[in-house]
């Protein structure tokens, strides 16, 4: 590593511990706040802290390798995400911030499924909790595994050491601040990833000459990369718009919009949110696009090295970071990957720390537990998630990895038709509930490991849809009026209409 790449990772590391010593004296009295902020958070914050929490590292890394590869046939995927994002706001997050409070104040998804449907056997927590812990545990292994990568491949340190280094500032800033910590470091990680994805592309272009020449090398190559219809099918289009889907059933967002100080705020948060999201998945896209003409006409044996190599065009921001700046600004752009990669290791952590505090510990170990104890116990679980994922990073296997790729299609099929039902549908029962997530997260399983001739289809189609018609069924079969569900259920329709 650069001395001056040394110095900007260092200050931005630095920075990431300042905001959880910060958070810690400003927010951390009780188990709400610790978990949930106390339901302080502001528009701008909860905007870029969703989407940054959400932007993993894939989106500095995976989207322009793919747009280098394949060409504008790979924004189907970025038209999904941000379809799914926008009717995310409008539909999900104003009904859940209210819901979730209506209820009696709700600061899990797993405690707010058994208030909504007064379900005593807490059938539905301990299932949906079992869900998060799982997923979680290993969706936080990844991204730990990918800052290891990270510091591995674009700062030469060895794999366990660049682990174990990311793994330890995002536990610290997570264990101290907690929500707040995760939220404040979200919204300077989410500020850092829109500027390198906004300067890298313009730079890349004023070096090449213009965008009409920018065209013109990417067409002189081959015309079929502004092709958006290049090597797609009908199947593979609605599966990658599918990824939309997702969104409504994603634990470590939906937390962010139940932690937003007041309702109307979401307005202002959706749109500070999606102008975040159509710039920076907007500048992923053009980098990998752009990096087709720069590399023809610039540097033709780097071309021929990536155009034979997922692995190395994926490094294609890396190498515009290196090329075009310099070293101390390359730094700067470079964080942003760590940035991407710290937001959502640090949300999932949080999640998970919840469903183990609150789900389970307060549930059923300790029902009568004191501010404190709650609090106490919300850290050490941090701590405990977090050794766990280590454990499984430092020599990760496919299965593991390829269990947390299928893991967003999981949260999408088991929650995220319940979170709609139990919205805006007063008759949807536990039972119902219940029965749709495990519908929904057995299909995805038995779809990704279960040999049979529809692989095409993305996983997420058949299990939201299988999930949704389960919940629809055995709820009408289950339905019983309730006055206090229904009459909970009405109060929040009277608050939207407000």
């Amino acid at each position: 590593m650069q001395i001056y790449e040394a110095i900007s990772v260092g200050l931005y590391l630095l920075l990431m511990i300042g905001i959880g010593v910060y958070s810690y004296k400003k927010s951390t009295s009780n188990s709400e706040e610790f978990l949930i902020g106390g339901r302080k958070m502001g528009p701008a914050v909860t905007a870029l802290s969703a989407g940054a929490a959400d932007m993993s590292g894939w989106l500095l890394m995976g989207v322009p390798g793919a747009m280098y590869l394949s060409g504008i046939s790979s924004s189907w995927i970025a038209i999904g995400l941000t379809t799914g994002a926008f009717l995310n706001y409008i539909i999900v997050a104003p009904r859940l911030r209210i819901y979730t409070e209506v209820a009696q104040n709700a600061i899990t998804l797993p405690v707010f499924f058994e208030n909504r449907f007064k379900n005593k056997n807490h059938l539905l927590k301990v299932t949906s909790s079992i869900f998060i812990l799982v997923f979680f545990t290993l969706y936080t292994s990844a991204g730990m595994v990918s800052g290891g990568k990270l510091f591995e491949s674009a700062f030469g340190i060895d794999y366990t050491v660049g682990l174990l280094l990311t793994s330890l500032v995002v536990v610290l800033y997570t264990f101290l601040g907690g929500f707040l910590a995760v939220s404040l470091t979200d919204f300077v990680q989410g500020t850092i990833m829109v500027l390198a994805l906004v300067i890298v592309p313009i730079v890349a272009i004023s070096q090449i000459g213009s965008i009409g020449e920018t065209f013109s090398l990417i067409k002189a190559k081959d015309p079929k990369y502004l092709d958006l219809f290049r090597g797609t099918t009908t199947i593979s289009i609605v599966s990658l718009l599918a990824w939309g889907l997702g969104y409504c059933g994603q634990p470590h967002i939906l937390v962010r919009f139940m932690a937003i100080d007041k309702p109307k705020d979401l307005v202002k948060a959706r749109r500070i949110g999606i102008t975040w999201m159509i710039f920076t998945v907007a500048g992923a896209l053009a980098i990998g696009l752009i990096g087709i003409a720069y590399l023809q006409k610039f540097d033709i044996d780097t071309m021929m090295k990536f155009d034979g190599s997922k692995t190395e065009a994926e490094t294609i921001f890396i190498y515009f970071s290196r090329i075009l700046f310099h070293p101390l600004i390359a730094g700067f752009l470079l964080t942003a990957i760590l940035a991407a990669v710290m937001s959502t290791i640090s949300s999932q952590l949080l999640v998970t720390s919840s469903s183990l505090t609150e789900d389970i510990y307060k549930a059923f170990l300790n029902k009568n537990a004191t501010p404190k104890q709650l609090l106490l116990t919300s850290r050490l679980s941090v701590l405990l998630v977090a050794v766990v994922a280590v454990l499984l990073s430092l020599n990760p296997k496919d299965s593991i990895l390829n269990l947390v790729g299928n893991a967003w299609a999981g949260f999408g099929s088991a929650f995220g038709p319940l979170i709609l039902l139990s919205l805006l549908w007063k008759k949807t029962t536990w039972q119902g509930g219940l029965a749709g997530m495990l519908v929904g997260g057995i299909t995805v399983l038995a779809w990704v490991y279960i040999q049979h001739p529809f692989k095409d289809w993305y996983e997420m189609i058949p299990g939201f849809i299988l999930s949704l018609l389960t919940n629809l069924v055995v709820s009408t079969l289950t339905y019983k009026p309730d006055e206090v569900i229904e009459s909970e259920f009405e109060e929040v329709n009277k608050i939207m209409q407000e």
